[in-house]
């Protein structure tokens, strides 16, 4: 984060900008933020046909996307068909200045990983990137908003992206009923109120809704965009209701609605209301939204072979383990459990709890003889 916002703390960027206005922030000389992307990495991500499908890589020419049927076709492999871009008829389509859209690589290489991951627990978000090559005066996309924060990283070429005035309020779907949508956007965008010129190492941070396209300027231009899609209210209607459910209040029958005239439907709803509440107020619901976050941002892991992963087990011991809080509690819960159980399984099973609390636990399980070593 220090890196990808120089000169802009992390501290300053969530206290000023983040959810409230678009961010700017030129590349420093040598700035390393460039190396996540260039021409070479993403030639060799093209070359390898495999790993794309039809929805993975896109071709949008003149703000119409192309359809698949055109640029794809059916493969056989040992696995059976499957429907993949056809890297020649993907080049003539490029060739002819369609913007190239290569979708869900943050895991694909090393620094796309590294960064998705920084940005998935600095966000509590899941984080999905996409990388946009285009070619000079072709626009992929009208204006439009996006229902998730971008983070953009500039990595080869010039682009301008112009933002305008008008933004949509904390948006989580886009419009059914509006007919043409991209004629919509257009009416709704407001008036242009900046262009910014992004070169390579630039960052640029739009909150969602906010309204805005871009067009390359001499040449082709590549950039990496992190959508940043956090939780928001809607999720703790399916929380709550798991968690309401083990009360029995919440399982019995409602009263008729014309019993009392109406009366004991609404004391009944009421009470339920007030339990509700209760609910999401607890220190054990506000545990089950952070482990629902955690679980956004899968932990990271990198193979090293011929090098294998060194095993840890124990077994419970002959003492009381202390009385664990917090997400913490779920995993040792289970640990304590087993007849034998390995760390780093535990680690691997229960993703969505701090690696760092898991082992600070077991360390004082062992210590109090809790666990045992084996």
């Amino acid at each position: 984060m220090d890196d990808l916002l120089h000169p802009i703390t992390p501290e300053r960027f969530f206290a000023e900008f983040h959810g409230r206005k678009p961010l700017h922030i030129p590349a420093a000389e040598g700035a390393p933020k460039r190396s996540i992307l260039d021409w070479a990495t993403f030639n060799d991500l093209l070359n390898q046909p495999s790993i794309w499908t039809a929805q993975t890589l896109k071709l949008v020419r003149n703000t119409a996307p192309v359809a698949p049927e055109l640029y794809c076709r059916s493969v056989q492999t040992q696995s059976g068909s499957s429907f993949r871009p056809d890297p020649a008829k993907v080049a003539l389509f490029v060739a002819e200045g369609a913007s190239l859209i290569a979708g869900d690589v943050q895991d694909l290489t090393p620094p796309l990983a590294a960064l998705s991951s920084v940005l998935g627990h600095a966000f509590a978000a899941s984080v999905g990137a996409n990388i946009y090559c285009s070619f000079k005066g072709v626009q992929a996309f009208g204006a439009h908003f996006d229902l998730s924060d971008v983070l953009a990283v500039h990595a080869e070429g010039e682009k301008t992206w112009r933002l305008y005035e008008n933004r949509a309020d904390s948006p989580v779907e886009m419009p059914a009923d509006v007919g043409d949508v991209r004629r919509w956007f257009e009416q709704t965008r407001g008036r242009l109120q900046a262009e910014i010129t992004m070169r390579p190492g630039d960052v640029l941070y739009l909150p969602r809704g906010w309204y805005h396209d871009a067009l390359a300027q001499d040449g082709a231009s590549l950039h990496v965009t992190f959508a940043l899609a956090s939780l928001h209210g809607r999720i703790i209607f399916d929380l709550l209701e798991q968690a309401a459910m083990q009360d029995p209040a919440f399982r019995a029958y409602l009263p008729p609605a014309a019993k009392d005239g109406g009366r004991a439907l609404q004391q009944h709803l009421t009470q339920l209301g007030q339990g509700l509440a209760q609910l999401a107020a607890s220190p054990a619901f506000r545990d089950e939204v952070a482990m629902t976050q955690e679980r956004l941002t899968p932990r990271m892991h990198r193979f090293a072979l011929p090098q294998q992963t060194s095993l840890t087990r124990y077994k419970p011991g002959v003492a009381r383990a202390p009385a664990y809080v917090g997400p913490v509690a779920h995993a040792m819960h289970w640990a304590l459990s087993q007849h034998v159980f390995v760390l780093e399984n535990l680690i691997a099973q229960f993703d969505f709890v701090a690696e760092a609390d898991i082992r600070a636990a077991v360390e004082q399980a062992e210590a109090l003889g809790a666990v045992q070593r084996l």
